[in-house]
This record gives C-alpha cells, sequence and structure tokens, in this order.
C-alpha cells in the first residue's frame, strides 16, 4: 500500500481526485483504488512537551528554577486532534511505501516529518510538493515525486526553529511575567524572539511619535526664463551646500530665515547660467508577481486589509476556490514551464474577473518577462491564477480585490515597460546653486494594469525647457516657504509587514545590517500575519483606524527588556542561521547550544536584580476607570469647572468622561479594555432597541458586535 500522507484534508481530496481509481471514504482517510490511501494531518498533530514533563519542579513558575534546559526533547499528542494521529500510526504500520505531501515550506517539512519520526518511520519516504490545487497541476506533481531525503536540512531548520523559541519563549516569558508579579502586576507577559522585537519596532516608533518637536524649515525658488522667444519658464530650488552647513539640519533643511531671505534678495533679478542639463528617456521593467508579503502589502496600503485577512483571503482562494496557486509563498519568480499554460491562465481569469477582460485581452502573451527564471525557483515560485474558470461558491469582497490583484501583477507579465521622461537643469545665480527636474510618463505600458489610489492623481508637471550648458536664464519671483517638520506616521498592517520584511533598515550596527539584506526579514512568509495577530491578543497592540499602535503594556514591557531581546538584531541573525541550517552549511546543535547561552546571558541580571528594581516605568496607576475612546486607564484631574477623568495616554489620546464618585459607568469604563474579535480596536458598550450589547469602536470600518453578559462582552453576534 502507497500512503500519502497530507497537511490538511483539503490537500488530501485534491490528490485523492487526482490518483486513478475509485474513491472510498474512510475515517480519516481515502482509499483511491487498489493501492493508494491518502490520509492528513490537521496542522500539527504533535506538539513540544511543556516543561513539567521533564521535570515535575518545572511545573510552578519560580525564578530560581530557571534557565529551563531540556536534556533530551519530547513531543506529545495534542488532545483535540489525537484520534487522527493514532489513524496514521495505524496506517503508517500498513503501508509499503509512504509520500510526504506537507506544504513546501518550513513548517509543511516539519510537520509530516515529526509524524514520520514518532511512528519511527524506517522505510524510504518519497516528497510530493504541491503548489497548485487544480487536478492537471497535482497529476504533473505526482509524476514528479522526489526523495525526502533531499529536504532533511530543511527539516532540521524548521526543527531547530521550534525549539529555539521553546526555549526563548518559556524561560524569558516566566521571567519577566515573575518580575511583574513581585511589583503587583497580573496577568503574563510573553515575551518570543520575533513577536518582541516586532513589539518593539511599534514602540519605538510611537515613542518618537510622542516625543516629536515640531521645527521650521524653509524652502526657497526661482522662476527661471529662457532668451529664447517666446522665453520658455520653469521653477528651480536652492539647493545649499556644505558652506551653509551651520544652518542647516542632518536632512539638509534650512532652519534660518534671515540667511533664506538674503539669498532670495540676492538672486532676484539676476542672470544665471545653466551648468548641468539632462534630458532622458527610463524604461521601468514591470514588477515580479507577487510573494505573500508583497500581497499583504499592496492589499494593506490598497484596501487597508490587515495582514491575516489577506492570508485568510489567499487561503481560502487556494483551499477551497482553487484559483490561485500556493500562498505561501517567499518567492516572486515562476518556472519556465509555467510560461506554456499563460494563454489557459489569462482566459481563466477573464472568467473569474470580467473586469480586467479588456486588460487582457490586450495583453501580449508572446512576451517573455524576467519572472519565468528556474534558477530563482525553490521550493516555491510566485502566487499566479490558476487555470480553474469557476470558483467553488460565490468569493467574498475580500477574496474578489485578492484575486485581481493577484491577476493584475501576472498580466504585467505580458505589457510593455513603462517609458518615463526625466529631465534636469543645474544652474548658477549670483554664487548659489538651483536645480530643476521634470519627471512624467511618456507610455504607461504595464501601469494601466496598476491601482491607484484617489491622492495618487497628480497633475503632470510642465515639461523644462531644452536649455545647454553655458545659457543664460532670467531669474525672478523668489518665493519662500514656511514647512514644519512631520513626525512619522503610526505603523498600518502594510507598513509593519514591510519593516518585518525589510528588517535591515532597522538593524543599528552597519555589518550586521549588511548581512542580512538577503534574509527573509522578522518571520516568514508563513509566519507574520499570525505574529501581528498574536501582539493584538496579548493587549500589546490596539488598532486605531487603520494605524497600529502599542497599548502601555506593551510599552511597559520594552522598556524594560534589554536591547538584545527588544531590537531585531538578534533574531534577524537566528534567521540568517536558520537559513544556513536549511541549505546544509549550519549545525542545528551549535545553533541550539548557542542560544542556551544566550538565554543564560538575559536571564542573569533579572535573577541577580532585587524584587523591585529592573524596570524603567512606573506600573500605570489603576483607577478602574477606562477611557470611553481608548479603553486606557484614567486618571483624576482638575480643571476650571472642576474635577474630571482624563486618559492616562494624553495628549495622543483627548479622551474624557465627568468625574462621578461611587457610580456604575454603563458605558463600560469601569472595566479593563476587551478587544474587538474582528479587528482588535476596544469593545465600546452601547444601547440599542434591543438592549445593551458590545460595539467596535472602530465603527464604521468594523461592524462586529458582541452580545452583552451582565456588563462584559459575552460571544460575537
Amino acid at each position: 500500500m502507497r500512503l500519502f500522507i497530507a497537511e490538511k484534508p483539503s490537500l488530501a481530496r485534491a490528490i485523492a481526485t487526482a490518483l486513478p481509481g475509485h474513491i472510498e471514504k474512510g475515517q480519516g482517510y481515502l482509499r483511491c483504488g487498489d493501492g493508494d490511501v491518502v490520509t492528513w494531518c490537521i496542522g500539527h498533530l504533535l506538539e513540544p512537551a511543556e516543561p513539567a514533563h521533564y521535570d515535575p519542579r518545572w511545573k510552578s513558575w519560580r525564578l530560581h528554577e530557571l534557565p529551563i534546559f531540556p536534556e533530551q526533547w519530547a513531543v506529545l499528542p495534542k488532545n483535540n486532534v489525537r484520534n487522527q494521529l493514532k489513524i496514521l500510526e495505524t496506517l503508517v504500520g500498513q503501508a509499503t511505501t509512504i509520500v510526504h505531501a506537507g506544504d513546501p515550506d518550513r513548517e509543511g517539512q516539519l510537520l509530516v516529518d515529526e509524524v514520520l519520526r514518532y511512528c519511527r518511520v524506517r522505510m524510504p519516504v518519497e516528497r510530493l510538493l504541491i503548489q497548485d490545487l487544480t487536478p492537471t497541476a497535482v497529476v504533473r506533481s505526482l509524476s514528479q515525486l522526489r526523495d525526502n531525503r533531499e529536504f532533511r536540512h530543511l527539516s532540521h531548520s524548521a526543527l531547530a526553529r521550534q525549539r529555539a523559541d521553546w526555549l526563548y519563549g518559556i524561560n524569558l516569558t516566566r521571567a519577566y511575567t515573575l518580575r511583574y508579579q513581585q511589583q503587583g502586576q497580573q496577568g503574563v507577559y510573553s515575551v518570543g524572539r520575533v513577536q518582541t522585537p516586532v513589539l518593539g519596532l511599534v514602540v519605538e516608533r510611537d515613542l518618537t511619535i510622542a516625543n516629536f518637536e515640531p521645527k521650521p524649515f524653509y524652502t526657497l525658488t526661482v522662476t527661471g526664463a529662457s532668451r529664447s522667444e517666446p522665453p520658455e519658464t520653469f521653477t528651480a530650488r536652492w539647493r545649499p551646500g556644505e558652506a551653509f552647513r551651520q544652518a542647516m539640519d542632518e536632512e539638509d533643511r534650512v532652519l534660518d530665515r534671515s540667511l533664506v531671505e538674503k539669498v532670495a534678495a540676492d538672486v532676484d533679478g539676476q542672470t544665471g547660467t545653466i551648468t548641468q542639463a539632462r534630458f532622458r528617456e527610463r524604461n521601468e521593467a514591470p514588477p515580479l508577481p507577487l510573494s505573500l508579503s508583497a500581497l499583504q502589502i499592496e492589499a494593506g496600503r490598497l484596501y487597508g486589509l490587515g495582514a491575516k485577512a489577506v492570508l485568510d483571503a489567499a487561503q481560502s482562494l487556494y483551499e477551497k476556490h482553487q484559483l490561485i496557486t500556493y500562498p505561501r509563498s517567499d518567492c516572486r519568480y515562476l518556472p519556465e514551464e509555467h510560461f506554456g499554460q499563460r494563454h489557459a491562465v489569462v482566459e481563466a481569469l477573464q472568467f473569474i474577473a470580467p473586469g480586467l477582460s479588456r486588460l487582457a485581452q490586450q495583453a501580449e502573451l508572446k512576451r517573455h518577462s524576467r519572472a519565468w527564471d528556474d534558477k530563482k525557483v525553490d521550493a516555491h515560485h510566485a502566487i499566479i491564477p490558476t487555470t480553474r474558470k469557476r470558483p467553488a461558491g460565490n468569493l467574498s469582497r475580500s477574496e474578489m480585490r485578492i484575486y485581481e490583484l493577484i491577476s493584475r501583477y501576472y498580466l504585467m507579465q505580458f505589457f510593455p515597460d513603462a517609458v518615463h521622461r526625466e529631465g534636469r537643469l543645474d544652474l548658477t545665480v549670483a554664487d548659489y546653486d538651483f536645480r530643476a527636474t521634470e519627471t512624467g510618463v511618456l507610455d504607461a505600458g504595464w501601469k494601466v494594469l496598476e491601482i491607484r489610489l484617489k491622492e495618487q492623481n497628480e497633475k503632470p508637471a510642465r515639461p523644462l525647457p531644452r536649455l545647454d550648458v553655458g545659457d543664460p536664464v532670467d531669474c525672478a519671483s523668489p518665493q519662500i516657504k514656511d514647512r514644519m517638520t512631520q513626525p512619522p506616521s503610526h505603523f498600518t498592517d502594510a507598513t509593519l509587514l514591510s519593516a518585518m520584511t525589510n528588517i535591515a533598515r532597522f538593524v543599528s550596527d552597519a555589518e550586521l545590517r549588511k548581512t542580512l539584506r538577503d534574509t527573509d526579514g522578522l518571520g516568514t512568509e508563513a509566519t507574520r500575519a499570525g505574529i501581528i495577530e498574536t501582539l493584538f491578543k496579548r493587549d500589546y497592540l490596539i488598532r486605531d483606524g487603520r494605524a497600529i499602535k502599542s497599548t502601555e503594556k506593551g510599552q511597559d514591557l520594552i522598556g524594560a527588556l534589554p536591547d538584545a531581546v527588544a531590537r531585531p538584531d538578534m533574531t534577524a541573525v537566528w534567521e540568517a542561521t536558520l537559513e544556513r541550517i536549511r541549505q546544509g552549511e549550519g549545525d542545528p546543535r551549535a545553533f541550539l547550544a548557542s542560544i542556551e547561552k544566550q538565554i543564560g546571558t538575559l536571564l542573569d541580571p533579572i535573577r541577580s536584580a532585587p524584587a523591585a528594581s529592573g524596570f524603567s516605568n512606573e506600573p500605570v496607576e489603576q483607577t478602574g476607570v477606562h477611557c470611553p475612546a481608548c479603553r486606557a486607564p484614567m486618571r483624576e484631574r482638575t480643571g476650571k469647572f472642576g474635577r474630571f477623568w482624563a486618559c492616562t495616554r494624553f495628549p495622543q489620546c483627548k479622551g474624557t468622561r465627568p468625574f462621578e464618585d461611587d457610580s456604575d459607568h454603563n458605558d463600560g469604563t469601569d472595566q479593563a479594555p476587551v478587544p474587538c474579535p474582528a479587528c482588535f480596536s476596544p469593545l465600546v458598550r452601547r444601547h440599542g432597541k434591543k438592549g445593551w450589547f458590545w460595539g467596535c469602536s472602530n465603527f464604521p470600518a468594523c461592524r462586529q458586535t458582541v452580545g452583552d453578559v451582565d456588563g462584559r462582552p459575552g460571544r460575537p453576534q
């Protein structure tokens, strides 16, 4: 008997459909014809054992028992899928050949490999890699089975990551939770090697905004006119050089208005000379098809969709509707053989997304873009539409948006380059340097497929006059603009994902930053959305419209942690090491030994510090009243009209409420904030026609409601 072990039931059904013979359903498996059986996991069937499994003393959380380092690692069946594991054990005992059909990524490899190790499989195992669930694609994959031993380094990398995360999370979470409890705080203060640096990024951004002091700066422009008939005019901006460094900030902005006024007076009515003239046409190739991170960033930017919402929609399009290829991909290239499917794919996407039909018919399907490159494709390829012409049911609004976005980037591969017009004139006026620039699109090419936001619709710039070096220019009408420096924007789903993907930008060490440019960043394509959601669930982050902000709990934790834990440098090095293990160049045992040494170093100051020390932030005063706007604790203040409650997050939040002694607040402000189950913004208690209920404070963007049970949020309605 040949046994296929799929990662999930939907994949098992796709494999069974592609195998020859009649399908017979069994308890936890599908029998196909006479010799094939397809069974499945339901996510991870096994999980790392809890500390108490190794030593009963580790069941209780005690600071003096740390660190916790198991000598012999163990995994145990998960209670909710124990029956399916028993079915797999029975089928493995009957099999003569086993085919590993986990997803083609690090976790998919480990998920099935750990079951094979648990069942002590000694027979050869083949590997089935499926990235497209359409029957034709699955049949093709079934004809290309590989030896599972080729992927052992990928499995070693996944196992090393799992054990390192367990060691790091168990030890540091217990240590910091116990220290906070000694200060009178309650709850668990979770620390993770990826989630905590992500939280650190948000906290650092929020504190930068909170402490930002706007400063005035000034710009100067003049109007230049050529000596031609009629004269051609253009606008040029002053470019202060090093001679004015004392009047500029680190971003070369001039802070002294009197200096700008002097320059304006010096150049007014003077004749300048062109010192450099450059005009060219620049071709811009179409962007590559999408990876998961690129898809999440674009969908967040265009539609305000959260990372998990994008992943859920993409997963549904892949598993349920079979309309796109494997979505958890970090690759933006395609195999050469996929080029032969282009006619069928373009035809299919017109059935699913009729709005793209006109553009699809303009596609030049003979074009062969840089996207098709076997050398750039590893375990999985870019996300593209499949040849399926009908969904398994009606697509939701999010699913349709994601499908159309994926389709647009696929169609871009068959459109010509966009051609940009670029020009630059440098001139010197009274010994001051000025520059005028022009940009414009001569030929939109693939850009006709771009989705442009309303605020991006700008009037095309007027072309510069075609002047030559040495030509005279009459300068007049100097104009000074008073500007103010602006703080950075709060993170959104799109910008936070971009930061996680391009983490080298946030690494302080120059050598490390150079090393990290080629790594995956914080987390992986498959885990980033879950990491962000975890931070919401643990009350470290909260949504304010599209903005993602840190809570006081999150800020307090980051303030207490050493930089080695709160910054991304260390975890990015981990990912680089795990990548070397995946490539067979690193030793997982040496990696785990180094992690244990790091953890010991991080725990030393916590265990040796007095109970009341080690934290830089004072605990927030708990008054029992929470802000009706953001749900943060409120403090008593006195104004010209007497006492009132004010939000502790002022001036970021200006929420207030009247001061009422010994009264219950029907709007729920006497309770700690409860996050919305849909978007994690705070829930607010409201009264409607049918009585009290809890609604999302992000309404109308989020319409989630929750029932009221004795004045507290109940289950989602």
